[in-house]
């Protein structure tokens, strides 16, 4: 109990150098927050401040309640997608209500532990992840970047500029916010014309209030907003853990990813009682908190906290915030999330974990759909492992010197994908009486495996022959034990060593 609390004070109170940085990344990150969180509901087809509210909600709650310090959730694209039928054909009260199971869903998901599920996506999903988020982000900004007049690509040029040389002057200031605050001024006191955030959408005013869905508690609505739900629980998960495991990565820590599961529920519960959609992890402003210099709690509960002071006090203002400045810090987020050095370890790494790489990223941006990038991704490692653990496998025949007697030596895995080779090792046309099948070196997984040693058995002992198994480990004789029939065939089991 001692160590959980002196762990969450650190988290929280990393000294005065720790607290300015996260206060200042915290800044940052809620600037760029306004126009996704307004994208995104545009997406989902509710007014603006649907999105805004629940990016408010889910970074100050997830900053108490979430195992990955340092890391920025909020309403996203990859939920937002998934609602607009929802949302198109009830209501958005419905969507209220989907979003508050979509929490249960993910606080039972964090008891369960299915975080553990991340234990199977590979290095080379997540790298694929990353490298798709990034082209994701860049084509998001596509829009602001078409159709515009010079003077859109000259701030973004030089909002580019003071990110990356800001920092050679001194790094007591994230430039990211720098770059917002000077092209902010250039474009209010001389009125260049671009676009700015209030051209996206009619920012919300005062603070969200609490508020009950409207909508017939019975089972019908059940029945309506259960299938979105755990889609949106889904989805959720799979991009808040991959994320948490990003930002681990870059800051070098280890957080909890079961209360990650948890913290993410009850974030998305609290954002839909405050008239918020749902939401989860976005790597783009984590990535930015990070750089910026946030790795604490309180960097993510001031992007929370500065948004709403922002939209409650600071509204007309923040409507004039050129979207070159936030599109130069968008891109700079795209560059620095790319992994480039995947580019050469093409030809470096396994043409298997390259091509594993390749697919969730084509898979991704061409369906936008993050989960079917990961599940594409996944199944191919799966797959491909299933092929090198197959090839790891040999059967050798030695028959005695009178011919009265063949050894079997087997060595490898013998599952599923290795029966078929385990099975033909032992068609032989000759007559030997005697077969002794030696599995000493080898381990049963499945009853696969078991059935085709079934098959092998019941085969030679209707030829007439005498056979003899031997060798089990503890394990493979437990699943034999259990599943096998030879052992009715009159097959003597050998010592089983402990």
């Amino acid at each position: 109990m001692t160590d959980t609390l002196s762990r969450y004070r650190k988290e929280w109170f990393s000294g005065a150098a720790g607290a300015r940085r996260d206060i200042l990344a915290g800044i940052v990150v809620a600037l760029a927050l306004i126009p996704e969180a307004i994208g995104f509901s545009i997406i989902a087809g509710v007014d603006p401040r649907v999105g805004l509210y629940a990016s408010v909600a889910i970074a100050i709650v997830i900053a108490f309640t979430g195992g990955r310090p340092g890391m920025i959730s909020a309403a996203t694209a990859a939920v937002a997608v998934l609602v607009v039928p929802l949302v198109r054909d009830y209501g958005v009260e419905y969507l209220f209500v989907a979003t508050i199971l979509m929490g249960a869903i993910q606080i039972i998901a964090g008891i369960l532990r299915l975080d553990l599920l991340m234990q199977f996506v590979s290095r080379s999903v997540i790298t694929g992840f990353v490298n798709a988020l990034a082209i994701l982000i860049f084509m998001a900004q596509l829009p602001q970047l078409t159709g515009v007049s010079w003077h859109t690509y000259a701030m973004v040029a030089a909002g580019l500029a003071i990110i990356y040389l800001f920092p050679r002057l001194t790094k007591a200031i994230p430039s990211p916010l720098v770059a917002i605050l000077l092209l902010s001024a250039i474009s209010i006191g001389m009125g260049v014309p671009v676009n700015t955030v209030g051209d996206m959408g009619r920012l919300p005013e005062g603070l969200p209030t609490f508020a009950l869905p409207d909508v017939p508690l019975t089972w019908e609505t059940f029945r309506i907003v259960l299938p979105y739900s755990l889609t949106m629980a889904a989805v959720g998960l799979l991009e808040s853990l991959l994320t948490a495991q990003i930002v681990d990565d870059m800051t070098d820590t280890d957080s909890d990813k079961q209360r990650e599961c948890a913290g993410q529920g009850s974030a998305n519960i609290v954002s839909a009682l405050f008239g918020g959609m749902g939401g989860c992890a976005m790597i783009g402003q984590s990535v930015i908190n990070v750089t910026s210099g946030g790795r604490g709690r309180l960097s993510t509960f001031v992007a929370g906290a500065f948004l709403l002071f922002l939209l409650a006090v600071l509204g007309p203002f923040v409507g004039r915030i050129p979207m070159p400045a936030l599109v130069a810090v968008m891109i700079m987020v795209s560059i620095g999330t790319f992994s480039w050095n995947s580019i050469p370890n093409l030809r470096r790494h396994p043409w298997t974990s390259s091509v594993v790489m390749v697919t969730t990223v084509v898979v991704v941006v061409a369906t936008s759909d993050l989960s079917l990038g990961v599940l594409a991704g996944v199944l191919l490692s799966g797959i491909f492992f299933a092929g090198k653990v197959r090839r790891m496998f040999e059967v050798e025949r030695i028959v005695s010197p009178d011919g009265t007697q063949a050894t079997y030596r087997v060595t490898g895995q013998i599952f599923f994908a290795s029966v078929d080779r385990f099975t033909r090792a032992f068609q032989v046309e000759d007559r030997v009486p005697n077969i002794l099948i030696d599995v000493s070196a080898a381990h049963f997984w499945d009853i696969s495996g078991v059935g085709a040693l079934d098959k092998i058995v019941a085969r030679l002992r209707r030829e007439g022959r005498h056979v003899e198994v031997t060798g089990y480990n503890r394990a493979s004789a437990d699943i034999v034990d259990k599943f096998a029939l030879h052992d009715k065939t009159g097959v003597e089991m050998g010592a089983v060593p402990h």
